[in-house]
């Protein structure tokens, strides 16, 4: 008989509106993992050094949660579980200083370890203690950073795995998100060839079953309920086709992201500067050649030794000295996404390299979002931005000068003039 849950992940990674398409090949999903986890490190110092405090709003835990839950949709309301609820005081890491180290322990031991005995070993720990309100929602942060040995977890993801497996798995308990977990790693290995080592593909699958998009197969053995289920199928991949206009308007942003980098690029180059661009954009086409066409191949190798190698390669454009021996500025391009990961991947730059005091630290979006820019940079988490005098390049101005700074201009003076400092 036709193994029906592989026609379903076959058909699910087809689908143009599915978490496959839309989050697990999102070119900007892996470039947020190094900013999340230097989020979640920053979570654990500040609980070890006393300086958390004891309320949600405004912490660093807001910050690397929120982070996370605009992750496209299936981390969309991650950030629910470590809401304050005054009338239950729950989640109960807030008031009691015992459980909010704990937290911190296990953010702090699964960050060093990498196998799965420790990282279980953790959760069992984690688990004894029973804290009131706080359970497997904290595997998103896990997931983060073991991705290939944590899960994320969440109601679509439990609903998901329960339709396909016939399991009964509930919510809020870490013996159960174990158990998942579990069913998981045998998932992977039966549909490994169709999925990924990165649980994240497994766990979209699961969450776009568990919110209804796709319907688990039958159950029984019963003919006339598999024919059933593969008429419902059918229809769901032509009703796909209505979704063509929302997705074509999902590739405009993309192109205008790229097309913001490569009016970054030539206006770098006509400066007089070598331009970087991000190692896992360069391949990108755009007005009939690669956005990394003409740029370095490789970082000088002052920057190229530095612990934080691996996030400043990934920021959207860097201008280099004509001799290519140190960054004169660096642009992120914050078209649509949180930018927590652009601003950590400048603090990565900022801490690693000597800028010798340039003031060339520039975050480029539509001007509608200069004030959530402004807003996010108040927050507590961000306090080290002020020193580093980052400025907001709005869209508007960058199109509207670059031309003429490119004729007139020399250094970054054209970009200081026509940008504000946040």
């Amino acid at each position: 008989m036709t193994d029906l849950l592989r026609v379903l992940i076959e058909r699910w990674r087809e689908d143009p509106g599915s978490t496959y398409r839309t989050w697990f090949l999102w070119e900007e999903r892996l470039k947020n993992f190094r900013s999340i986890r230097r989020g979640i490190a920053q979570v654990v110092e500040e609980i070890e050094a006393g300086r958390f405090g004891n309320v949600y709003k405004g912490s660093s835990l807001e910050t690397i949660v929120g982070s996370i839950a605009e992750q496209r949709q299936i981390f969309k309301g991650a950030d629910h579980a470590f809401l304050w609820k005054p009338k239950l005081r729950i989640p109960d890491i807030y008031e009691n200083q015992d459980n909010q180290r704990a937290l911190g322990r296990l953010l702090q031991h699964c960050s060093c370890c990498d196998t799965e005995h420790e990282l279980v070993a953790g959760i069992a720990t984690m688990d004894k203690l029973a804290i009131k309100g706080l359970g497997p929602a904290v595997a998103n942060l896990l997931y983060f950073l073991h991705p290939t040995l944590m899960p994320p977890f969440n109601t679509a993801i439990v609903n998901g795995f329960n339709a396909v497996t016939g399991s009964k798995v509930k919510l809020g308990r870490w013996d159960q998100y174990l158990a998942m977990r579990s069913g998981m790693l045998k998932l992977n290995q039966t549909y490994r060839d169709l999925l990924s080592n990165d649980f994240g593909a497994l766990a979209g699958f699961l969450f776009d079953v568990g919110t209804g998009r796709f319907s688990a197969p039958p159950a029984s053995h019963d003919a006339t309920a598999h024919d059933a289920w593969l008429e419902e199928l059918s229809k769901v991949r032509h009703a796909a086709k209505a979704l063509e206009k929302s997705m074509a308007a999902a590739s405009a942003s993309d192109r205008t992201h790229t097309e913001i980098q490569a009016w970054l690029r030539d206006l770098g180059r006509a400066l007089g500067y070598e331009v970087w661009m991000a190692i896992n954009d360069r391949g990108r086409s755009f007005d009939g050649a690669t956005l990394g066409a003409g740029c370095l191949d490789t970082l000088p190798e002052s920057i190229n030794g530095s612990a934080g190698i691996e996030s400043i390669r990934l920021i959207d454009v860097l201008w280099l000295a004509p001799d290519g021996t140190r960054v004169m500025a660096a642009f992120e391009v914050e078209h649509t996404t949180s930018i927590y990961s652009g601003i950590v991947r400048m603090l990565d730059l900022a801490l690693s390299s000597d800028l010798h005091g340039v003031d060339g630290l520039f975050l480029v979006a539509p001007d509608a979002r200069e004030e959530e820019v402004r807003t996010q940079l108040r927050r507590p988490a961000f306090s080290r931005i002020a020193d580093l005098r980052v400025r907001f390049l709005p869209y508007s101005e960058l199109e509207r000068h670059r031309d003429a700074i490119a004729r007139f201009g020399t250094g970054i003076k054209g970009i200081h003039a026509i940008s504000r400092i946040l």
